[in-house]
């Protein structure tokens, strides 16, 4: 039977420096899911990269093996100074609790956030792009993500300071007591960079952003109160601010300590504090070793973030029981995928028990005719149907339990019913899992209903 695995990194397991080794951008995930199924034994694949984490999500015939490759495909791309220890591995149910509480922003750094909700969309949608999703991944994460919205609209989890972002800022002000008058510098004007321009609309800040796209830039400045900067004048601009958050998508260092020598040099032992909020990060660490100048990465963010924590940790464990519920639900429908081609293929054993007797049985008959040969036909199907009504009736009640999945294998196993083709293996869409788990609910229902 396939199960899952999921193997990756987050920020508990490793640090930044460690992690944007391993972040993927968001146009480069379908190639990189069909690299890594190609080189092993996984069915489905899909591959989740944000600031905080790096997770390869599977299913597999093999699990055992699947994870090993899964891990060796993702340790090949760390540091030389980083150990594969840093990555972390879980199998079965582990891994849908999991996505649940991924998807439920219940493991982030800043639990509540809502960003990562959509970065787990993108990442479904990544996986059906290149081909690697498949009815189990499917219905896993389409739970995972009503799970969210659940937990988002049944909980106060999302309430008060819940991104990167926001974060970023609250820490830009217990640097300064508040930003008012203060200059900030906004280098990015993505996703993260939007989230922290209008956490910072609040404080009073004397906002300039920048972005290679200038027009970008303008078109978030000016939603924000701030004002647009030609990228070509960052030097200048870094020269003059109080506070800078950097949050590009660039693939390496913007602020670098060539850059920043001049800058230094400029603002006459001036402080300036950087909030490094990108993965993979864009101030070269050796810029925090330089007079004045002080820099923060996400990982710095994590005090601010457990403090924001214990205000919401009532909630939280709200969110918990969610996730706990939904699994439940989760591993009952995974239940129900094993129980009727079990019931079908239990039919059809006893079935051609029953009509390979009657096959040595009729020679030896004499003058049996067609009338007498159809009410022998009917008296074995009519035995298969009473022997196997009462075992039946408790296996469909039973696979609805916890251990549901063992009795299925021991019956499995007590007729010799060899593993088969599943419906399970079709390609999924959120509807074709849904017809999928009607026609499997239908056959079992008409598998013991013929046998009463």
């Amino acid at each position: 039977m396939r199960d899952f695995v999921v193997v990756g990194l987050s920020h508990r397991t490793a640090p930044v420096e460690v992690r944007e080794h391993l972040a993927v951008t968001p146009d480069r995930l379908e190639q990189e899911l069909r690299e890594i199924a190609a080189i092993g034994p996984l069915d489905e694949a899909l591959l989740i990269s944000t600031c905080n984490r790096v997770e390869l999500y599977a299913t597999s015939a093999n699990p055992i093996e699947a994870s090993q490759i899964a891990k060796e495909a993702l340790a090949r791309r760390l540091p030389g100074t980083a150990s594969a220890d840093v990555l972390y591995q879980q199998r079965g149910v582990d891994v849908v609790r999991h996505v649940f509480r991924v998807a439920s922003s219940l493991d982030s750094l800043v639990v509540g956030e809502p960003q990562i909700l959509g970065q787990v969309k993108e990442a479904f949608d990544a996986a059906k792009g290149a081909g690697t999703m498949g009815t189990l991944l499917g219905r896993c994460f389409t739970q995972a993500f009503a799970t969210a919205k659940r937990v988002r609209n049944e909980t106060g989890i999302a309430e008060g300071t819940v991104s990167v972002s926001s974060i970023a800022c609250e820490l830009a002000k217990k640097i300064f007591g508040n930003l008012e008058g203060r200059r900030t510098l906004l280098i990015g004007a993505g996703e993260m960079g939007e989230s922290a321009a209008r956490s910072l609309l609040q404080t009073g800040t004397n906002l300039h952003v920048i972005n290679r796209s200038e027009e970008r830039a303008r078109s978030l400045a000016e939603s924000c109160g701030g004002r647009a900067i030609p990228y070509e004048r960052l030097s200048m601009e870094l020269a003059d601010a109080d506070v800078v958050i950097a949050s590009t998508a660039s693939p390496k260092f913007i602020l670098t300590p060539e850059l920043m020598k001049s800058v230094v040099r400029s603002r006459r032992h001036r402080p300036l504090f950087i909030i490094d909020i990108a993965v993979p990060r864009d101030v070269d660490p050796r810029v925090g070793s330089m007079d004045n100048v002080f820099v923060y990465d996400v990982d710095d963010l994590q005090q601010v973030a457990e403090e924001n924590l214990a205000v919401r940790a009532r909630e939280a464990a709200l969110a918990e029981s969610i996730v706990e519920e939904e699994l439940d639900a989760f591993l009952s429908w995974r239940r129900s995928l094993e129980l009727a081609p079990t019931i079908v293929a239990l039919r059809k054993r006893f079935g051609q028990i029953t009509e390979d007797e009657l096959q040595r049985a009729l020679p030896r008959l004499e003058g049996v005719s067609q009338s007498d040969r159809a009410v022998l036909e009917a008296m074995g199907r009519s035995l298969v149907n009473k022997l196997l009504h009462q075992p039946l009736t408790q296996l469909k009640a039973g696979a609805g339990e916890p251990d549901g999945a063992l009795l299925i294998d021991a019956i499995r196993r007590l007729f010799a019913i060899s593993e088969e083709p599943r419906a399970e293996q079709e390609p999924s869409t959120e509807a074709g899992t849904e017809a999928t788990v009607t026609h499997l609910a239908t056959a079992a229902s008409r598998s013991t209903g013929e046998s009463k």
